[in-house]
């Protein structure tokens, strides 16, 4: 018997609803596909717009609630469940770039981002998780809507999706994912700020993924892969990046200082990276 297509997989994991499932789903993706139980077929168009819950309600960025501040039970919360979102979406965008995108880079590059997609799931279950200590769940809260925007935008190019999705939205999570350890550790939760910890090890991987297949897009169009990615930001993100940067982070990641500093702006150090 033929193995399943690993398009229609994908598909079928993007298009899942439940929050949980999802995560699961992508985790069996990934697993499926290390075993050899995928096709290397791309059979299925992957959705403009991936299966999500009833819950939370998405809100555009500016209609968002403010979240209270962070010493307070409420502020924890919010903080929490815009992360436990951001991972959520995360799982997705690390999906859809398998399946839009694998059958032109190659069986490689869908491994290193079906890796992602299953770490994303990881990440996602161990914030909903704590939501759950915290006596709150995921969903509980509303979310912003913009997150699916990059890919929106992106589908069309694969180099324009390494050059926002990996290398910019998630960069920015090396950025100011270590204040956010400080802070949550010197709340007293320090099950949150190990949680932190482990999410910001992957992310540098994933950070690294997006840098090094984009250089072989680059290399492929005989672009200088500098060039390249300040042009694709300029044109999908408003070229211009938050200061301040986690240098070592990004060096670690692939990414070099000459490459982002020229496109920085000094604003505000956030908390999310795809804020």
């Amino acid at each position: 018997m033929p193995h399943p297509s690993l398009a229609t997989a994908i598909h079928a994991a993007l298009c899942t609803r439940d929050p949980r499932a999802k995560a699961m789903a992508a985790r069996k993706v990934a697993r499926d596909w290390r075993l050899g139980r995928l096709a290397f077929v791309f059979d299925a168009n992957m959705p403009d717009t991936p299966g999500r819950p009833d819950a939370p309600e998405l809100l555009m960025p500016g209609k968002m609630p403010k979240r209270g501040k962070a010493g307070t039970e409420r502020g924890r919360i919010a903080l929490w469940h815009a992360l436990a979102h951001i991972e959520f979406v995360a799982i997705d965008l690390a999906l859809d770039m398998a399946g839009r995108f694998g059958g032109e880079m190659g069986p490689a590059f869908v491994t290193d981002f079906l890796h992602v997609a299953a770490d994303e799931a990881m990440h996602f279950a161990l914030l909903d998780r704590h939501l759950r200590t915290l006596g709150s769940h995921y969903g509980a809260l509303p979310a912003h809507d913009g997150l699916w925007g990059a890919a929106s935008e992106t589908r069309h190019d694969v180099g324009a999706r390494l050059a926002v999705v990996p290398m910019v939205l998630e960069a920015r999570g090396l950025d100011v994912t270590p204040t956010a350890i400080l802070r949550v550790r010197a709340a007293g939760d320090e099950r949150g700020a190990r949680i932190l910890e482990r999410i910001l090890d992957d992310e540098i991987r994933h950070v690294r993924f997006g840098a090094s297949h984009f250089a072989d897009v680059a290399e492929r169009l005989a672009e200088d892969p500098g060039d390249l990615w300040k042009s694709l930001v300029l044109r999908y993100f408003g070229g211009r990046l938050r200061a301040p940067f986690n240098d070592s982070a990004r060096l670690a990641a692939g990414l070099s200082r000459e490459l982002y500093t020229g496109l920085a702006e000094a604003e505000p150090n956030g908390i999310s990276h795809f804020s």
